[in-house]
């Protein structure tokens, strides 16, 4: 069953539109999860919400935003009035220009939503939105608000539906001058480099998510597994950090440490054939 959307509206590319949802398309629900508990009781610890100048607890009723103009003084803002805020973002997609999806610096990506059209009558305009944005090999910029604020969408073909990732704003990415301008011009040696490529090709592979797991995550679980059936639970071996004394020594040791590595098994489709050949001979002698 699919979960309920983050946000219903419409998606509109010129003069066509549909009613489309939008979905998480991730989830962070399987990660585990503490409680804070009093260790002189055991019982859980229930946050209150109270008014930081006389210290009264605030019920949820009293409870308002506010924005601060100067120290103390604030504007309050009612959640309907937020509701309000008159953008065309509040309930339509609108797609403004389309791009190659080489010119999107990875940076900016932020979070991602699965776009699906709501009914059979949004099928059809929807379909044609996809392929097309397929057929260019484009992806879309559009804006929507979600969570009461107005986010970028970057929006691209996957599978049947289209996928929408957030995009962060210029002013929320910081300038990575700031912290690389005090790395030194370093001249790496042609020899040095050709051992670290060579390193890299042995170490070369394919993306597949299946291949990782939440290590953190798999030793929380044999931790409170361990502690539930009242052992002690496993300790990390320090980690202890490698003296290198010469950086071209090091790369050459770890080059013939991955020389070492088994080769990945080959099929054995050809070997079989030529055994059964042999097999062939021998009977026919």
């Amino acid at each position: 069953m699919a979960p309920r959307p983050n946000w219903k509206g419409f998606l509109k590319l010129s003069l066509v539109s549909c009613a489309v949802s939008l979905y998480p398309a991730t989830s962070t629900s399987q990660r585990i999860r503490f409680n804070i508990i009093n260790r002189a009781t055991g019982n859980r610890i229930h946050n209150e919400v109270v008014d930081a100048e006389t210290g009264d607890p605030v019920e949820s009723e009293d409870r308002v935003k506010g924005y601060q103009v100067e120290k103390g003084q604030y504007i309050l803002v009612e959640d309907d009035e937020l509701d309000n805020v008159a953008l065309d973002s509040t309930h339509t997609i609108d797609i403004d220009e389309f791009i190659p999806m080489s010119d999107v610096d990875r940076i900016y990506l932020d979070e991602s939503y699965y776009i699906v059209p709501q009914d059979e009558v949004a099928q059809e305009a929807f379909a044609v939105i996809r392929e097309a944005m397929r057929k260019e090999d484009l992806a879309g910029l559009a804006r929507v608000v979600v969570y009461r604020r107005e986010r970028l969408l970057l929006l691209r073909t996957r599978g049947k539906g289209l996928l929408a990732t957030t995009l962060r704003y210029k002013n929320e990415v910081r300038d990575e001058e700031t912290y690389f301008d005090d790395i030194p011009d370093t001249k790496v040696p042609a020899d040095m480099l050709k051992l670290a490529a060579h390193i890299l090709d042995t170490k070369k592979g394919k993306f597949d998510p299946a291949k990782f797991e939440d290590r953190y995550e798999n030793a929380l679980i044999e931790m409170i597994k361990a502690k539930r059936a009242g052992k002690a639970p496993p300790v990390a071996g320090e980690a202890k950090p490698s003296n290198v004394v010469n950086l071209m020594d090091a790369l050459r040791r770890s080059a013939k440490a991955e020389r070492r590595q088994p080769a990945p098994r080959r099929k054995t489709a050809t070997r079989t054939k030529r055994s059964t050949s042999r097999r062939k001979v021998r009977k026919a002698g």
